[in-house]
């Protein structure tokens, strides 16, 4: 007959427990992603704000540009300004007026996410409507403001649009203001510092001047040279350099 340890039983009893809790955290995790599921069905748009407040809070993502479209409607042309395409802010015109979203390189705005299909979406102005986010059936959807883009949605200023995994910031230019000419007393404020600053400059080179014909310097030496060059201007040591060569160059007349 085998013997069985009170030892053995302990391990086995605390084995069966372990397995137990393990179990009741998964149902718990499972739990907890199911209400978070459906919570995000009915908002989504409270992830993006969930995930713009935790940014907030982490200093290694504050040189995260954020990202944005800007239409644009000129008199004579209409074109989207945006950061997303290869990080930097550019002006995009297209014939069709038509500006389509997607990881294909053919793609007017090309992103490189793996939550955005080949052709994804696009944004198109239509003359006296507006700007339209369309989306081309992609796998993972365009959200307006949370609103799923099953049909073209119009965009207004200040509408926040989600593409893949990207939040972007969509604005819209109504009009052009030209402001009026500055006052003459706010330019009056300008003049003297720009004559300020010429007059430091040429009172630096009267400096190198007065300082060459006060305290000559011996050109066989370099210890001199570099004894009085922390004392001196940026501006001064350029000239003292520029004599200096000029002094030692052999003469080819000789």
């Amino acid at each position: 007959m085998i013997k069985i340890s009170k030892s053995h039983l302990f391990a086995v009893k605390g084995s069966a427990m372990m397995a137990d809790l393990q179990e009741k955290e998964l149902e718990r995790r499972l739990s907890l992603y199911q209400v978070f599921l459906k919570l995000y069905e009915h908002h989504s748009g409270l992830l993006d704000e969930i995930l713009q407040l935790e940014n907030l809070y982490q200093p290694s993502l504050s040189r995260v540009k954020p990202h944005y479209i800007q239409g644009i409607v000129d008199a004579s042309t209409v074109y989207v300004i945006t950061n997303l395409g290869e990080n930097q802010t550019q002006a995009l015109q297209q014939p069709q007026q038509i500006w389509t979203v997607g990881r294909d390189r053919s793609s007017g705005i090309c992103i490189a996410d793996t939550y955005l299909s080949r052709r994804h979406a696009a944004i198109q102005y239509i003359e006296n409507q507006g700007f339209y986010l369309i989306d081309f059936n992609s796998t993972n959807g365009s959200f307006v403001n949370g609103e799923r883009a099953y049909q073209p949605i119009k965009l207004q200023d200040g509408d926040r649009l989600r593409l893949g995994s990207i939040t972007v910031d969509f604005f819209l230019n109504h009009d052009v203001r030209i402001l009026p000419s500055v006052a003459m007393e706010l330019l009056m404020q300008l003049v003297p510092r720009t004559a300020n600053i010429q007059e430091k400059k040429h009172s630096n080179i009267d400096d190198t001047e007065k300082f060459w014909t006060e305290k000559p310097i011996n050109f066989g030496l370099i210890e001199n040279l570099e004894c009085w060059h922390s004392g001196l201007s940026p501006e001064q040591q350029s000239a003292v350099l520029e004599r200096f060569f000029s002094r030692t160059k052999p003469d080819n007349n000789s």
